[in-house]
């Protein structure tokens, strides 16, 4: 750290704390303007980034946003630079007799806007708040699947541990790796051939729950850049059909590189103007399995974007259920008789999950809800639900939420 980067750190956060735009989007551009800087230099930036964000209701409370002191505190608590050298790059004077740890470690502040909290006082005692709380507030860890349909998952895992990476075997997915270190791997030669994908665990298990067979026809109705898509193609080993629709040219343009590196003969990607294009009509009731990832509020991944809680209001999430609902809607008569449904989301509020289902079932009386322990035997996944509700602190994942659907007639 040096009076220059400092700065530039300074001029970074007064944007980001404007919470207009995706912090992780406007690291990108930063390090993108930046080139020289070196991998220990970015890594320092983006701690500092990150800890501000996840920590930012405890530190804005004590320093009312004054964006020099709560920078150097979290360096100089972190990091262990001396204060009298952070008073230097930064021209303030670093109170030395604050006791950081006290403040940072504090469990007093939920790190939550109080409408989140409000949000989840419909579902969770105000106990599991805290806990989910705290889970949403660690690091998350990096996630990886393994495509079993090139490689065995030992052969990964191996490699991995004897290139001193310690990989663990995750609890749940059968195919999924973690790596606690942070690790660069869009040039590894495991990812450049196809062999693993960066994935959440969460993520991985939602997949799952879809359990598409071998020769069947699959449609991944929100497919973005098509992390699941290339999950069902290789549990299908490369067989079957899987439509990949998305509105967002640029996100399914993201996914042709990652299909190639795959392997992956069976994905078929299509660009759809909405819901209700014509490419979409033309596979009605035709459809085994038909996956529809929500557009949401994302709260579920708050360990990875800890700025989502506050560049979404209550209002959006009004605006969030109109498509979320719709998009079911639209999703449905794809589906054949007797053909399955999910709906999944990346959020943990009730409204944009066990709300949205309650609505669809209303509405469309020929779908009925499979209880997931029919799919899942591990019982830590039922939480006493039908529904799969995964949570950072009970999990190790993202926070998630599933809901397998058949339709009967």
């Amino acid at each position: 750290m040096n009076k220059k980067l400092y700065h530039a750190l300074m001029a970074l956060l007064r944007e980001i704390i404007k919470f207009e735009q995706p912090s992780d989007k406007l690291l990108s551009i930063f390090f993108y303007h930046n080139k020289k800087l070196t991998t220990q230099e970015r890594t320092l930036v983006a701690d500092v980034v990150y800890t501000v964000l996840r920590n930012y209701h405890k530190l804005n409370a004590l320093y009312q946003t004054n964006i020099p002191t709560i920078v150097a505190v979290v360096i100089l608590h972190y990091l262990n630079y001396k204060p009298s050298y952070l008073s230097t790059i930064s021209n303030i004077d670093i109170p030395t007799i604050i006791n950081q740890e006290k403040v940072l470690n504090s469990t007093s502040n939920l790190e939550l806007p109080q409408w989140i909290i409000d949000e989840l006082q419909y579902e969770y005692t105000i106990d599991e708040i805290k806990a989910i709380a705290h889970g949403m507030n660690n690091t998350a860890p990096l996630d990886l699947r393994v495509n079993v349909t090139n490689i065995t998952y030992n052969q990964v895992f191996n490699q991995l541990n004897n290139e001193g990476l310690n990989p663990q075997t995750m609890s749940y997915s059968p195919y999924g790796i973690r790596l606690f270190n942070k690790t660069f791997l869009s040039k590894h030669k495991l990812f450049l051939d196809g062999h693993i994908e960066v994935q959440d665990e969460s993520s991985q298990i939602a997949g799952m729950l879809l359990n598409p067979k071998r020769g069947s026809m699959v449609v991944d109705f929100c497919a973005g850049a098509g992390g699941k898509t290339l999950l069902f193609g290789m549990l299908m080993r490369n067989s079957g059909r899987i439509y990949a629709f998305d509105i967002n040219e640029r996100r399914l343009n993201n996914l042709t590189p990652r299909l190639k590196r795959s392997g992956l003969t069976n994905v078929y990607p299509e660009l759809i103007n909405n819901e209700q294009d014509s490419k979409i009509k033309r596979l009605y009731n035709k459809i085994d399995h038909v996956f529809v990832d929500a557009p949401c509020s994302g709260l579920g991944t708050l360990r990875r974007n800890p700025d989502i809680k506050f560049r979404q209001t209550p209002e959006s999430i009004n605006e969030l259920n109109q498509q979320q609902i719709s998009i079911l809607n639209n999703a449905a008569p794809l589906v054949k008789n007797n053909g399955y449904l999910v709906y999944a989301t990346c959020s943990i509020l009730k409204r944009e999950n066990d709300d949205i289902v309650a609505k669809f079932i209303q509405d469309n009386p020929n779908f009925k809800v499979i209880d997931i322990k029919n799919i899942f035997k591990n019982q830590s996944l039922h939480n006493q639900s039908n529904y799969l509700k995964l949570l950072p602190h009970l999990h190790q994942t993202d926070g998630f939420f599933a809901c397998l659907m058949q339709k009967t007639t």
